[in-house]
Formats: structure tokens, C-alpha cells, sequence
């Protein structure tokens, strides 16, 4: 028989040897279309929730919105890095966990451009308040029907969905909280056309939190990271007190390779210092005030996750110091504070009252904790042994 019909034999079996194998699916996220009235038209977005969503221990949990423009593009690594940010499971968790939509494109030119681009042929240019007002009219609204959203919101935009971000920034009124504008084309935007939105601007704008990343355009450069820079020293001039903002060049990326270095750097300024260690916490005072602080600076109340107050709790309740094992009392009363849906943070206290030798306490807390979850065997266990 001719070698080349037996290795194409062999080829053949190997692949229905393949294809006979079990395969399953690793599904990221969920598609979803909503007709809008604003638009006429119907618009596609995809969503990924985050890993602690649909556990039951978490569902008194509500989480930020991260609205992704271009999501057909930039969804799949966005998401891809939020959840490894900000998932406990690898102990990272630099940013909270939030709910990331990508909404897909239609036509880019219409929908991410604030202002009509006068050109030569005829375009369809300029669309980019409608687009907005179909984002906070009716796709937000959507999303907080249907899922446990918090309302904090981050808009994300590379070139022109950049663009828009921006203009979202400028406006007097939005529901968005934080921007990443990735290299936003500023083309449009002459000297006389940003003074002028500039000097439309309001303090409300300074409420807000915005990062900008420009790229290396080679010959072009200069032209297009002088418009970002003078945006953001015009920016800096106008706010009163601290600019709630960051820009940063990218020497070693172009137009489109910068998106997702961008997007790392841009979300870590925004929720700079909220991933800090437990290592670092000495006291109940330095917590609540470092967090206020990150509440301040982006005008939202931010409380200390968890798990994070959890395990500064058990690392003092486990110390050698008698000290350090009373004022771990603190940290599990906060976390009931804060989190009073939560069974884990009365199972916690619990554990500490009872470490202190406070049994009554220990039990009250073990049946509260076995309330908000009946499932939850260890609280069961200390009831009967504690009584």
C-alpha cells in the first residue's frame, strides 16, 4: 500500500480516536441581546460574572459594573484579567470583583464619535450621546434588574470607544464612576474644540476617576501625545484640589498592542492601594482609615473586603500576644458591620468569642451565622458543643 495512503489511514483513525473522546465546553461568559428604542436597533453584549456569583454563601454580595466598548475585541482579556485580579481564589485580589459587559460593535464611527466629523464623502458621524444614552437608559437599567449590581461603574474604551470615554468624563451628568480611556483618538479635537469642552466642564467631572494611556505612534507621535498630555495638564489646571486622575505614555506599544497593558495599568490606578496586604494592617484604625481615603479619592464608599478583615482577625486571633488576640475582636465585629447578610462573618465572630472564652456570645453568633445559612455544619457543630 502507498505510505501516503497509510498516513492519511493513520490520520484518519488518530482523529476519530479524538473525536470519539468526551469533550467539554469552558464557557467564560453568557451572550444576551436587548432591543433599544434609542438606537432602533438591536444591540448583542456578552457578560462574565464573577467566581463567588452563584455561590450561595455570597449571595448577599452585590458587585461594579465594568462596561467594555469594543467587546467583541477586548472583552475576552479584559475579563480574563479582572477575574484573576480580583479573585481570592489566587489570593491577588487588587481590585473587587465585578461584573464585566462587553458590548459588541455595530458601526464604531456612528456610535463611540461625540461630535459630527466633517469630511468629504458623506458619514454617519457624531452619534456617540445617543450611544451613551443607550448604555445609562437602557442597557444599565437591564443590568441592574437582573443581576446584583452595585452601583459603581467603570467604562473602558480603546481609540474611538477612548474617545467617548473621555467625552462620558467631560459631561455634567453620568452613571459612570471611573474611566479608562486607552489611547483615545483626540483627532478630531483641535485646540479650539477641547478648550471648548474644557471650559464646559464642571466640578462634577472631579468627582470622578479617570486614566488615560497614549502609545508610541512613531512619526505621528508627538502630534497625537501632545493632544493626551495637554487634555490632562488642562485637566490638572482646573481641579481645585488633587486631579483624581493618571496618565501614562507607553514608549514600547503602539496603537494596538497597547489595550491590555493599559487596562492592567488603568485598573490598578483606579483601586490603588484596595488589594492591601493583611501583613500590613496593625490596627482597626489603620484599616478604616486607609479605605476611607480610597473612598474619598473615588468619591464611593469602598468598605475592607472580607476576607481580607477575616484574615487579619485569625492571624491576631492566633498570635502568641494576649493583646493582639483581644483587638482581633474588633476586626470580626466590623466584618458583621459591614456585612450583616454575611454567615461566614458571624461564623468568624463566633470563633473569636469563643477563643476569648465568651461562650454566650460564641453561641449567639453560631445560631445567627446558622440562620442566614442553615447549611452550615460547623456552626451546628459548635452550637451542640458549646451548649
Amino acid at each position: 500500500m502507498n505510505k501516503n495512503i497509510i498516513a492519511v489511514l493513520l490520520l484518519l483513525i488518530g482523529f476519530n480516536q479524538v473525536k470519539s473522546q468526551d469533550v467539554e465546553q469552558i464557557v467564560i461568559g453568557t451572550k444576551h441581546l436587548l432591543h433599544s428604542n434609542i438606537l432602533n436597533e438591536d444591540r448583542e453584549f456578552w457578560i462574565i460574572l464573577p467566581d463567588s456569583y452563584n455561590d450561595k454563601k455570597s449571595s448577599y454580595k452585590s458587585y461594579p459594573l465594568l462596561i467594555v466598548l469594543d467587546g467583541n475585541v477586548h472583552f475576552k482579556s479584559v475579563s480574563g484579567m479582572v477575574n484573576y485580579m480580583s479573585s481570592n481564589l489566587y489570593r491577588n485580589c487588587k481590585i473587587p470583583e465585578m461584573i464585566v459587559v462587553g458590548v459588541i460593535n455595530v458601526d464604531r464611527r456612528r456610535d463611540y464619535t461625540p461630535d459630527k466629523i466633517i469630511t468629504v464623502r458623506q458619514n454617519n458621524s457624531g452619534g456617540g450621546e445617543n450611544f451613551l444614552s443607550f448604555l445609562e437608559d437602557e442597557l444599565i437599567p437591564e443590568l441592574d434588574q437582573k443581576y446584583r449590581t452595585e452601583p459603581y461603574r467603570i467604562l473602558f474604551g480603546h481609540s474611538l470607544g477612548g474617545l467617548l470615554a473621555t467625552h462620558a468624563y467631560m459631561k455634567e451628568k453620568t452613571l459612570f464612576n471611573s474611566f479608562i480611556a486607552v489611547d483615545p483618538s483626540f483627532g478630531t479635537w483641535d485646540s479650539e474644540t477641547m478648550d471648548k469642552k474644557l471650559d464646559s466642564m464642571t466640578e462634577h467631572s472631579f468627582e470622578r476617576f479617570i486614566y488615560i494611556a497614549t502609545a508610541n505612534w512613531g512619526k505621528r507621535n508627538i502630534r497625537n501625545r501632545d493632544r493626551h498630555v495637554r487634555f490632562y495638564e488642562s485637566l490638572n489646571s482646573k481641579c481645585k484640589g488633587e486631579l483624581p486622575a493618571k496618565l501614562e505614555y507607553f514608549e514600547n506599544e503602539d496603537h494596538s498592542s497597547v489595550p491590555i497593558i493599559a487596562f492592567h495599568n488603568g485598573i490598578s490606578a483606579i483601586f490603588e492601594g484596595y488589594g492591601i496586604s493583611y501583613r500590613d494592617v496593625e490596627d482597626i484604625e489603620q484599616l478604616k482609615q486607609h479605605f476611607h481615603a480610597l473612598s474619598e479619592r473615588l468619591s464611593w464608599d469602598f468598605r475592607p473586603p472580607e476576607f481580607l478583615v477575616n484574615q487579619i482577625g485569625y492571624r491576631m486571633l492566633q498570635s502568641g500576644n494576649n493583646k493582639d488576640k483581644s483587638n482581633a475582636l474588633e476586626f470580626f465585629i466590623l466584618n458583621v458591620e459591614n456585612y450583616p447578610k454575611s454567615s461566614n462573618s458571624y461564623d468568624s465572630l463566633g470563633e473569636a468569642y469563643e477563643t476569648l472564652g465568651d461562650t454566650q456570645k460564641a453561641i449567639e453568633n453560631y445560631k445567627k451565622s446558622l440562620e442566614l445559612n442553615p447549611n452550615n455544619e460547623h456552626a451546628r457543630i459548635k452550637i451542640k458543643e458549646l451548649s
